[in-house]
């Protein structure tokens, strides 16, 4: 699942600071929830997976923003993510941050190339 190429959604299911596109990705041999977002006029990926314990962030499917549209909150303890790359801002992640995908975009479609190397 994770090591080729795939489909993840349209470019316009993307709206800039708006929700969220769900999708599963393989991380280590298992089954994980993923999410594409729109920020800045850039897509972006990361595992939907809070730093600070293994819950997903969305406090409704596919609901990853702030009120302000511009940083990722963790719905269970409030951990606050930057939007452009994943690092922690504040809350109990403790500095570990979210794990990035590598997501391309290209001819009005979003893919899934893999995880992102750091």
């Amino acid at each position: 699942m994770a090591r080729s190429k795939r489909l993840i959604c349209a470019s316009s299911a993307l709206a800039d600071s708006g929700k969220g596109v769900r999708f599963e990705v393989e991380y280590f041999g298992e089954t994980a929830p993923a999410f594409a977002i729109r920020f800045a006029g850039r897509v972006r990926g990361f595992l939907n997976r809070c730093g600070h314990m293994p819950m997903e962030l969305d406090w409704r499917a596919g609901e990853f923003f702030d009120g302000e549209g511009r940083d990722l909150l963790c719905s269970t303890h409030g951990a606050t993510y930057a939007a452009e790359s994943g690092k922690c801002l504040a809350g109990p992640c403790g500095g570990t941050p979210l794990v990035r995908l590598r997501l391309e975009e290209r001819s009005g479609k979003v893919y899934y190339l893999g995880m992102q190397d750091d």
